[in-house]
């Protein structure tokens, strides 16, 4: 595999640039032309940015990664890959330890599946169990669990190291002690799913958590005289998870988020279930019946909402209609700052040399025109 992609506006160093870009072997080099006679692919004026990263995301077209075999979760990355994300992470919802260890399996299976037609999958996010119930959302609440390194441990294990993300609520005994050990098995720690007072959610993060989970959903709120979690949130540097669906966060919520935090400190996720990518209907989040209606997710039993039906590349727009900021300035939550926290932004997440060949073309509307997985066309 050895061409060269010309006359596109290369995103480098936060701004387009009339570039030309050499793939060779699945890789990156950027260069001002292409020799002649070399094999070329015409990007025809388009943009090219790198590839989005989603990492928390629980199913689409009618796969539930609680439920999904290897090649389930092959069919939610080529759905993934035609929207323009090109690595993922699986979120496990809380669920019983059998079904999690069988969930841990099929991830390590993945990799033995068949085609590269799919977005990478780059590992687990464990929704919990570690979490409160008075903020649980969709987790079974029979389900949760006080802080167990031990278990945690466990799972590690067993997932040989695929586990990258765990979300935690800080006041759940026990926790505040995990987030270390977490760090130490290589896990980033997210923080949500939470009634945190401001002085157990600035414990976590002191002691090693990275980010807050789907900010602003399923947690206690900023009061003046208790700032709480979300207090602790808005002050710190961790990340912030947004779900920019219009429905979990407002147009103007987004840009409260994004004015308080920056857009560097800001990571576009979908949360997305089973649902996204096809009509209302009922559905199924881990073991809870769903309800979808106008696009909207939510527990048929409570009506609480549950995940989303949203996509990246619907996100990416969205963005840019709640906010009005240019997509340069946009672009790095879809894709640096998620390379950045997985610590995998030596690789993805950028266009520079030696970066993998991950690319989108968006075209003027920023609508997804062509997609790129370590080189190879998948759209």
């Amino acid at each position: 595999m050895d061409y060269y992609i010309i006359n596109g506006m290369v995103y480098h160093d936060h701004t387009f640039q009339n570039r030309t870009l050499h793939i060779r072997d699945g890789k990156i080099e950027l260069c001002a032309q292409a020799p002649a006679g070399a094999e070329t692919v015409d990007a025809a004026g388009k943009k090219i940015v790198p590839g989005f990263i989603d990492i928390h995301t629980h199913g689409a077209v009618g796969v539930d990664v609680n439920g999904a075999t290897a090649e389930d979760l092959r069919k939610i990355g080529r759905f993934f890959a035609g929207n323009g994300t090109t690595a993922w992470l699986g979120s496990v919802l809380t669920d019983t330890v059998e079904q999690t260890e069988w969930c841990i399996d099929q991830f390590k299976a993945y990799d033995s599946v068949d085609g590269q037609d799919a977005a990478e999958l780059l590992g687990i996010h464990l929704e919990g169990p570690f979490l409160a119930s008075e903020y649980k959302g969709a987790m079974p609440e029979h389900l949760l669990r006080q802080g167990d390194a031990e278990l945690l441990r466990h799972y590690q294990s067993l997932a040989e190291g695929k586990i990258r993300y765990l979300t935690v609520s800080p006041e759940v005994p026990g926790v505040s002690d995990m987030i270390p050990e977490a760090k130490k098995l290589g896990i980033l720690v997210g923080i949500g799913h939470s009634g945190a007072t401001y002085a157990q959610a600035m414990e976590a993060i002191a002691k090693g958590a990275d980010l807050c989970t789907h900010t602003f959903n399923a947690m206690r709120l900023f009061h003046q005289h208790e700032p709480a979690i979300m207090g602790a949130v808005l002050e710190s540097d961790i990340f912030c998870e947004m779900i920019c669906d219009g429905l979990h966060l407002v147009p103007g919520t987004v840009r409260m988020l994004t004015k308080l935090k920056g857009f560097e400190k800001c990571v576009a996720i979908t949360d997305s279930i089973m649902a996204a990518g096809l009509p209302d209907g009922d559905y199924h989040l881990g073991v809870n019946d769903v309800v979808v209606v106008d696009g909207d997710a939510k527990l048929a039993s409570t009506g609480v909402r549950a995940g989303s039906t949203l996509t990246q590349n619907r996100a990416l727009k969205n963005l840019l209609k709640f906010t009005g900021k240019p997509l340069e300035q946009i672009l790095p939550t879809l894709t640096e700052n998620p390379a950045k926290l997985l610590k995998l932004d030596h690789r993805i997440g950028y266009l520079n040399d030696g970066m993998d060949a991950d690319l989108v073309f968006l075209d003027e509307n920023a609508d997804v025109a062509s997609v790129f997985v370590k080189g190879r066309q998948v759209k």
